[in-house]
């Protein structure tokens, strides 16, 4: 392990129409939403980025709270989560602040196509998660090691306040462009923070 903060960009992953109408809440098919879709999609496609920074931090347990390499954390289900980890691979994902953009043009124009828009980021962003956490997954597997599903601030008992300290060591803003507002909230905002467990 090393302090390095590593980049890795990626191509689009495969869309999946079904979870971009799940996280729009919309249940069925219906022409004139899938025609919409088609729409948005065509909108997006090939201008979103796709980027995430990362790094390896050692874990140890301490007797009052966690200590996660970079923080202490005092949250019994991330605790939990990490039982019997060796390490953590702490990261950002983001897709680009383009969604941000699109999404505030058609709040005004047409509600559906922001709804649409917005589903479209989730989806996105998680897809992108998915694509790092199975890479990690692999490259871990050959060193002998496993991997636990991600974990986010805001999750269980976690705080959203321990942002501050991830955006601090891996320098999200000049990495890949995502910043912290003094809400906590990330711009561009289609974008997710995570911790990564590495057992043997």
């Amino acid at each position: 392990m090393d302090n390095t903060v590593y980049v890795r960009t990626y191509d689009a992953p495969p869309w999946d129409r079904k979870a971009i109408l799940r996280y729009a809440g919309i249940r069925g098919s219906a022409p004139e939403i899938d025609a919409l879709l088609d729409e948005c999609l065509g909108e997006v496609s090939g201008k979103l980025s796709y980027k995430v920074c990362y790094r390896e931090f050692p874990l140890r347990q301490c007797d009052e709270a966690f200590d996660l390499g970079f923080m202490r954390s005092a949250s019994h289900s991330l605790e939990r989560h990490l039982s019997g980890c060796r390490s953590i691979v702490l990261f950002a994902a983001t897709v680009g602040i383009l969604l941000d953009r699109l999404i505030a043009r058609y709040a005004a124009i047409s509600q559906t196509k922001a709804l649409l828009l917005g589903a479209i980021g989730a989806e996105r962003v998680e897809s992108l998660c998915d694509v790092f956490c199975r890479e990690i997954s692999l490259e871990k597997a050959v060193e002998g090691y496993k991997t636990r599903p991600r974990f986010s601030p805001g999750y269980g008992d976690l705080p959203l306040g321990v942002q501050r300290e991830i955006f601090g060591v891996l320098d999200c803003p000049r990495r890949i462009g995502l910043t912290l507002g003094d809400s906590l909230l990330m711009s561009p905002s289609k974008s997710v923070t995570a911790i990564i467990g590495v057992e043997k």
